[in-house]
């Protein structure tokens, strides 16, 4: 019987481990997408315990307690930070098989010197010095993104975000990047509840008047330029899917009204006014130079009664199972065809969908290698299980040596170690596909492949001007 976590934890033979060890364990990281504030970075937050840290705003943490019957109150509710973490602790004693389960412990153990198993039993001991240690001047939020080796932060950031901690972060002499990305889902979502509301912030923060769809348009485009003068290179969409209508400009400018009257809209005038709209920031995207990311296949805000009483973002989401390939293959190939296809990753939340992504993009790679990339295994997916999946599949599909590797899409400054887990269960594929003769066993070229896919290749890719080294 292994020990729990030991030094080869996921690691299962000796060439997993040399290529972990010797290839994988000290690169940077590159956290292209990620959820944390920059507003924390700029003050340098220093956490009050672990519950402040670790469990606020974590929807894994809270779906996990709620699925073991812990009361609301001690969730999101007004109990005490302690008796949060406690409830928490109790719920790991049934995640065997949980990815929670790992990333606790690596958590723990990275950044506390922790080697307990948290459990109802243990959870005083661990609260007492883990809450000890984050009182140290050595454990404010940039001290923990410096032990993790980042180089690189993209936040995820609405248009008419004001950037003003990116601004301040950007003059001060940091060893990383924090750079803004370019999240347009509220003027993309014509049918949501708000997207009147929202049009009228976007005017304000544009400065100019949005009574039209033109100009609409034309705000955007003012806010892709400030976006862009304070490092952004990267968009990203949170979309269910990618609908391709035929349309025009009067058409659409007519959708466009129709809602901001607050009428109701139907789904094909949803559909066809999210597709032009689409296009027009992709070809705008493609031609700034950024990446365009787009996460598919969430179905959001599933339970009525939570949403209306905590509101999105708070463990009610699942996967969506609808067409994905058909209107997503129309959309990028109408890009295509006028040479305005930008750099473009694509994340599925429904795994029956790797293989459609995975394949589908090999019909628009071009220069640069790599162009079209298929995500990180995201969210539901971000398993031991999932990882190896979507890797194998970016293997037999596309080309697995110029994968841009793994993201963080947390809100805590401790999901490094996620990083970690990731290099870990690649090192281990990779590694059994040599030990099973399938790759040859080359040092020089299992390190570039290995370096490539946990931070070379990221930087390269997105060539954002702020990272440094």
């Amino acid at each position: 019987m292994k020990e729990f976590m030991a030094s080869d934890f996921l690691l299962q033979t000796e060439t997993a481990q040399t290529l972990y060890f010797d290839f994988a364990k000290n690169m940077p990281v590159f956290d292209y997408h990620c959820h944390i504030s920059p507003k924390e970075i700029f003050e340098n937050v220093q956490y009050e315990n672990m519950t402040q840290i670790w469990l606020k705003g974590d929807h894994y943490k809270w779906r996990q307690m709620r699925t073991a019957g812990i009361d609301e109150y001690f969730i999101t509710g007004s109990a005490s930070d302690y008796e949060k973490f406690c409830a928490y602790a109790e719920t790991l004693e049934y995640a065997i098989g949980n990815p929670l389960y790992h990333w606790s412990h690596m958590e723990l153990r990275t950044y506390f010197g922790i080697n307990l198993t948290l459990s109802r039993k243990n959870a005083p001991l661990i609260w007492e010095e883990a809450n000890k240690q984050l009182t140290s001047e050595t454990m404010r939020c940039r001290d923990l993104i410096v032990r993790s080796n980042v180089k690189l932060i993209g936040t995820t950031d609405d248009p008419i975000d004001t950037l003003e901690y990116h601004k301040s972060l950007q003059q001060s002499d940091l060893p990383f990047a924090v750079v803004p990305t370019f999240r347009p889902d509220k003027a993309v979502e014509i049918a949501k509840p708000g997207f009147a509301a929202y049009i009228s912030a976007l005017s304000a923060a544009s400065g100019m008047g949005i009574p039209t769809y033109e100009a609409l348009l034309k705000a955007l485009l003012m806010r892709m330029d400030f976006f862009h003068a304070h490092g952004c290179r990267m968009s990203d969409h949170g979309i269910e899917y990618v609908p391709f209508e035929s349309t025009d400009a009067e058409t659409v400018s007519q959708i466009f009204n129709k809602a901001l009257s607050g009428q109701d809209i139907t789904k094909l005038e949803e559909d066809k006014y999210k597709t032009f709209t689409l296009l027009f920031l992709a070809k705008e995207y493609a031609a700034r130079g950024w990446v365009m990311q787009l996460h598919l296949s969430a179905m959001r805000n599933n339970n009525t009664r939570m949403f209306t009483q905590l509101g999105a973002d708070t463990g009610y989401d699942s996967v969506h199972d609808h067409s994905l390939a058909c209107p997503l293959s129309r959309f990028m190939d109408q890009l295509e065809s006028k040479n305005m296809l930008p750099k473009t990753i694509l994340y599925t939340l429904n795994p029956k969908d790797n293989a459609v992504l995975a394949s589908l993009l090999g019909n628009f790679q071009s220069t640069p290698a790599g162009k079209i990339q298929f995500g990180s295994a995201w969210w539901f997916n971000d398993t031991k299980d999932g990882m190896e999946e979507q890797l194998k599949c970016v293997g037999n599909l596309s080309l697995l040596g110029k994968f841009v590797g793994m993201l963080t899409d947390s809100r805590s400054f401790l999901s490094y170690t996620r990083h970690d887990y990731f290099r870990r269960i690649l090192c281990n594929l990779i590694g059994n596909m040599v030990d099973a003769g399938e790759f040859p066993p080359e040092m020089d070229l299992l390190e570039q492949i290995i370096r490539g896919i946990c931070y070379e290749n990221a930087r390269e890719y997105f060539d954002i001007p702020l990272v440094k080294g």
